[in-house]
């Protein structure tokens, strides 16, 4: 059948040989049994079984595009990375959006937090900045992580999703009452991935040319300005659309409305860090704006939607172990902790060759000494060494790329407890986010989200998990507890009375 296009190309098999019968499988005359020697059948039917290979455990359900940054400020004085060394210069990007806890076919509206994973192509190698459009999270040592996620997942009875089982966790972990806030503001529902803010939420550390450190925050800054459903709208919306984000972003860029952030950095000093009332390496505590405020650093803009979203977007690989000469880790628990299980998750995901992947694939020279394994398709090195050193080649290591060393100050290893005094402040900044952040339509919203998010808690420990998280609500700030108890019906003295005899963790 003719399409109207002219015909040039051949149909082949994987291995290049032309072939014909695409539809029909040989048989024994037109009723008979099929033959096993047809291998087309073979190759589609075996290809097609494995065209599904492992979704994320987390951050699933996503959305990419390529892009540019653009550096509008000199920031020169805090880092080396050449990313940053030129007003004017841009730098090709990729950025996924994605949801947290929602499987590949979830809807795009759930209440949830939104995964921001940039990868700049830099001439010393991509730089993966993989965060969140929150600047905190729900824990702070990394031993947590997958008891966390599975309270997100499935109950294992029902396969379900269970509210009992979110905060039965929560009102055991103080530490999450930050994150649970802004998750339960209308925050948790933004409108699409353009019209929210991005962070790198963990401290990171920036190297000058006198190989100077100090700690910074990454902010991206929505230039569209922030817009969030209500929790009625994205409920209306996920009935019309689950894919409403990700067809959004599509076509907003098709359309030429490229969308931009603006990056902006804290910055604090090693002897700032030592002062700071809180641990400034803590991911459930912000730096506040008024003691570190915000550096501006240029503007990355999304104009090139991807070719083919499995290939590009589902392929592409984030990690926070992927740093670049400037840009450096801090002790921050969270961040050692992805350092390990982010390229561990794409190795089982994808593959060990999975920086081989275009989309993955530093764009300028990469030398070492790894070979083989699956899917080594860039030509594995070819007849160059595969040890080092060697009197060969002419790879070698360049000094000027040595890191500082760092002043760790301790010298006695130990499973320090992350709620210890000193480390157990969770209720300050959730309440100043409350009360001086929120203006009274968003105080009522997130009050009305958190009271409809804990009616779904149910069970023989009901009562108990109630109680126990609206006592951290209240510790936080009166009003928020108070608010929420009415909402849910239950008598405020009652709370107060276990108020006094549960210890505070403040």
């Amino acid at each position: 059948m003719n399409n109207g296009k002219e015909k040039t190309q051949k149909l082949t098999t994987a291995s290049g040989r032309p072939y014909v019968e695409n539809e029909n499988t040989q048989s024994v005359g037109p009723r008979g049994p099929l033959l096993l020697q047809d291998y087309i059948l073979h190759e589609k039917m075996a290809h097609f079984n494995r065209e599904r290979i492992p979704e994320r455990v987390v951050h699933a359900k996503g959305s990419g595009a390529y892009g540019t940054f653009t550096v509008t400020h000199d920031i020169s004085k805090y880092t080396k990375a050449k990313v940053f060394n030129k007003i004017g210069k841009e730098t090709k990007v990729f950025l996924r959006f994605s949801t947290v806890g929602g499987e590949k076919g979830s809807a795009d509206t759930e209440r949830d937090p939104r995964g921001f994973a940039m990868k700049f192509y830099t001439e010393d190698g991509n730089w993966d900045l993989v965060g969140n459009n929150t600047p905190v999270f729900f824990i702070k040592d990394p031993k947590k992580f997958g008891d966390f996620i599975h309270t997100q997942k499935r109950d294992p009875y029902t396969n379900c999703k269970s509210p009992t089982m979110m905060w039965d966790y929560w009102s055991l972990n103080p530490e999450s009452l930050h994150q649970v806030m802004i998750l339960m503001s209308d925050r948790g529902t933004p409108i699409g991935y353009r019209f929210m803010n991005g962070y790198g939420s963990h401290t990171f550390s920036m190297i000058n040319a006198k190989n100077e450190r100090v700690w910074v925050k990454f902010h991206f800054k929505t230039m569209q300005g922030i817009k969030n459903f209500n929790d009625a709208e994205a409920a209306e919306m996920k009935s019309k659309d689950m894919d409403f984000s990700q067809r959004d972003l599509v076509e907003s860029i098709d359309n030429g409305h490229f969308p931009k952030w603006a990056l902006k950095i804290q910055v604090m000093t090693n002897d700032q860090a030592k002062k700071f009332k809180w641990n400034p390496f803590d991911l459930t505590k912000i730096w506040p704006h008024k003691d570190f405020p915000l550096i501006d650093v240029g503007v990355m803009e999304l104009n090139e939607n991807p070719k083919n979203y499995f290939a590009e977007v589902e392929q592409s690989a984030f990690a926070p172990a992927h740093i670049i000469d400037g840009i450096s880790y801090s002790p921050d628990k969270m961040l050692q902790g992805r350092l390990l299980s982010y390229p561990d998750a794409h190795r089982y995901r994808l593959g060990g060759n999975y920086e081989q992947i275009p989309v993955n694939r530093c764009p300028y020279m990469v030398n070492n000494y790894q070979r083989d394994g699956h899917m080594a398709v860039s030509g594995n090195g070819g007849s160059a060494p595969n040890y080092w050193p060697n009197s060969f080649d002419g790879v070698y290591a360049d000094q000027s790329y040595k890191e500082p060393a760092w002043d760790l100050e301790h010298s006695i290893a130990d499973w320090y407890d992350r709620n210890a005094e000193g480390e157990n402040d969770h209720y300050t900044q959730p309440g100043n986010l409350f009360r001086d952040v929120m203006d009274e339509e968003q105080k009522k919203s997130t009050i009305s989200n958190i009271v409809g998010a804990m009616k779904g808690i149910s069970g023989p420990k009901k009562d108990q998990i109630i109680y126990r998280q609206l006592c951290h609500f209240f510790r936080a700030d009166v009003n928020l507890g108070t608010g929420i108890a009415k909402g849910l019906g239950v008598n405020v003295d009652e709370v107060m009375k276990h108020l006094k005899h549960e210890p505070a963790k403040i």
